[in-house]
């Protein structure tokens, strides 16, 4: 520490000294730079390769397919394609449930039924207690 003795009558004001503070810091840094690239961890995974050529595996003869719920948009609800009444939806997809060892109820909306309407019928499916899964892609006719 070094002290200022000018500033008139006598009084002497401490003053730091900051060249070893920036020093510390420096080193500190170049510390942390060169350090830093060495603690990145890299970890190797081997995936199997993507066959194009392989097609999924059909089926067993014996599955049940999946019971799929759809709204188009004029509203009219089908269950596996066959067109049921709003009040009868629950239900109807729960006794399907009960019958099977799945219990869960694939949803599909045409891509002109508005979002409300989408979330309107997964609500009334949902509110029977029925598992609702959400199918990513269009159905195949």
């Amino acid at each position: 520490m070094a002290f200022d003795l000018g500033g008139g009558k006598g009084s002497i004001r401490p003053a730091m000294n900051v060249t070893p503070l920036v020093d510390v810091v420096l080193v500190l840094l170049i510390i942390f730079m060169v350090v830093t690239p060495l603690m990145t961890k890299q970890m190797w995974m081997t995936v199997p390769a993507k066959g194009d050529d392989q097609e999924a595996p059909p089926p067993p003869p014996d599955a049940r397919p999946p019971v799929v719920l759809t709204v188009d948009k004029s509203g009219v609800l089908r269950i596996n394609r066959e067109e049921v009444p709003r009040d009868q939806v629950v239900a109807r997809l729960q006794r399907m449930l009960n019958a099977r060892p799945d219990k869960i109820v694939f949803f599909d909306a045409s891509d002109d039924v508005p979002y409300g309407a989408a979330m309107d019928v997964l609500d009334l499916a949902r509110g029977g207690d029925i598992t609702v899964g959400v199918l990513p892609d269009k159905l195949a006719d």
